[in-house]
C-alpha cells in the first residue's frame, strides 16, 4: 500500500482566520481542529469509537507519560500506539518537555544531555534528550511529532526567557536531524520566547530557517492571562509561514479558541473538556453549567436540546445531577463525551463561518458567552 505524504493546504480565509486541510496517511484533518487529549493512550472515560463519532479527526498523546508507563517496549511490541490503543485516527505526540517542567521531581536541564529528571511515579532517573524524545516518538509511530523544547515557567525575566528560547532552538535543530526525512509523517517546531515580541519573532525566524512541517506556539498555557496570550499571537501572526499549519499548544477554553482562530491558529489541544466533564462542568452554547448544582435536581431538560449526536439529548439535567451526586462512573462518561462533542461542534461552526466570510460576527457573538 502506498502511503500518503503529509500535506497541508489553506482552502478559505476570513481576515487572519483560515480553514485548511491536513492530509495524513491515516486520514484528513479539517482545520481549525481541536485534538482531544489521550495522555496515557486513552481519552479518559470515553471509547475511541465515540470520540470518532463526535467528529474528532486527530487526538494527542504524551511522550513523557508513555515512556514512563507502560514503556516504549510494550507499545512497540504490538506495532505502535495506534494498535496499542485501537485508534485509527492520526495521533500527535508532544515531546515531553512541558511535563518535565511541570511534573517531574528534581529536574535538571543540561544543554547537551537534555532534561535529567526523576519520574513522578517512582523516582527513577531518566534522561530525555532531543534525540531520545524523537526516538520514543518514532517508536510510538505517531503521525505528527513534536521537537524537544524547554517550556519555562511564566516570568518577566528577559534574560532567563532568552536563554531558554536559545536552548529550545538548539534542541529543535537536533530534533530535526534525529527525525531525518519521512514524507509520510510531520515534525513540528515549537516557538518559544515568553511574552517578549522580539524573542518570539527571533525564535520563529530561527525555526523557519531549520525548516519544519508545521509550527507550534508553546509556553502559553503556563499562567498568562488571555489578553497576554492574544497579544503574543498578534505579535507573530504576520510572521508565521502561510503554507504550514499553526498549533497553539495546551489551549484552551472556547473563548480562547475563538480569539486564537481570529489570529490565524489552525490546531488546538486541551484537557479542559475532558477534565471538566469528570468534575461536573458542562460546556454549552449558553455558557458553562455546573451540573452538580441543586437547581438542576428538577430540571428535566437536556444540556443541549439541539444535540442529536450520540443521543446525548436523551439525558436530563435532573438525571446527570443524580449521577454526579452519587458518584456514578456513567456521569463522567456522559459529560466528557458531551464536552468533546460540543468542542467539535464549535470547530465545525468556526469552519463554516470562515468559509462564509462571517467569522468575525460569529466570534463577537460568542467570545464573551463561552
Amino acid at each position: 500500500m502506498t502511503l500518503k505524504n503529509f500535506d497541508f493546504n489553506v482552502i478559505a480565509k476570513d481576515g487572519f482566520s483560515r480553514c485548511g486541510l491536513i492530509k495524513t496517511h491515516r486520514g484528513n484533518i479539517h482545520t481549525p481542529a481541536f485534538m482531544p487529549v489521550g495522555t496515557q493512550a486513552t481519552v479518559k472515560a470515553v471509547f475511541i469509537n465515540d470520540i470518532i463519532k463526535t467528529g474528532s479527526e486527530i487526538i494527542l498523546s504524551n511522550t513523557y507519560h508513555l515512556m514512563l508507563r507502560p514503556g516504549l517496549e510494550r507499545i512497540e511490541s504490538v506495532g505502535g500506539l495506534h494498535k496499542f490503543m485501537n485508534c485509527p485516527l492520526p495521533i500527535l505526540t508532544d515531546s515531553g518537555g512541558f511535563q518535565v517542567m511541570s511534573l517531574s521531581k528534581l529536574n535538571k536541564i543540561d544543554r547537551e544531555k537534555g532534561a535529567i529528571f526523576k519520574s513522578h511515579i517512582d523516582g527513577k532517573k531518566f534522561i530525555l534528550s532531543p534525540e531520545e524524545s524523537i526516538r520514543v516518538q518514532k517508536g510510538l509511530n505517531s503521525d505528527i511529532v513534536m521537537v524537544m523544547d524547554e517550556c519555562p515557567k511564566k516570568t518577566n525575566d528577559y534574560k532567563s526567557i532568552e536563554k531558554s528560547m536559545n536552548l529550545s532552538t538548539y534542541w529543535a535543530d537536533r530534533s530535526k536531524k534525529a527525525f531525518g526525512v519521512n514524507p509520510h509523517k510531520a515534525l513540528f517546531g515549537i516557538v518559544q520566547g515568553g511574552l517578549f515580541k522580539d524573542l518570539r519573532i527571533k525564535s520563529l525566524n530561527s525555526l523557519t530557517k531549520i525548516g519544519f512541517d508545521g509550527y507550534a506556539i508553546g509556553g502559553l498555557a503556563v499562567g498568562e492571562t488571555q489578553s497576554e496570550m492574544f497579544s503574543v499571537l498578534d505579535d507573530i501572526k504576520n510572521h508565521m509561514p502561510e503554507d504550514k499549519p499553526r498549533y497553539l499548544m495546551g489551549v484552551g477554553t472556547p473563548a480562547d479558541i475563538l480569539g486564537a482562530v481570529k489570529r490565524g491558529i489552525d490546531m488546538f489541544d486541551c484537557v479542559l473538556p475532558t477534565r471538566s466533564g469528570r468534575t461536573g462542568l458542562a460546556f454549552t452554547w449558553n455558557g458553562r453549567i455546573n451540573i452538580k448544582n441543586s437547581k438542576y435536581q428538577n430540571d428535566n431538560n437536556p444540556l443541549d436540546a439541539n444535540c442529536s449526536n450520540l443521543s446525548l439529548n436523551k439525558y436530563s439535567k435532573n438525571y446527570l445531577n443524580h449521577l454526579f451526586n452519587t458518584n456514578e462512573i456513567l456521569a463522567s462518561m456522559l459529560l466528557t463525551l458531551h464536552n468533546i462533542n460540543f468542542y467539535q461542534e464549535l470547530m465545525r461552526r468556526i469552519r463554516d463561518n470562515i468559509k462564509k466570510g462571517t467569522f468575525n460576527e460569529f466570534h463577537d457573538l460568542y467570545i464573551a458567552k463561552l
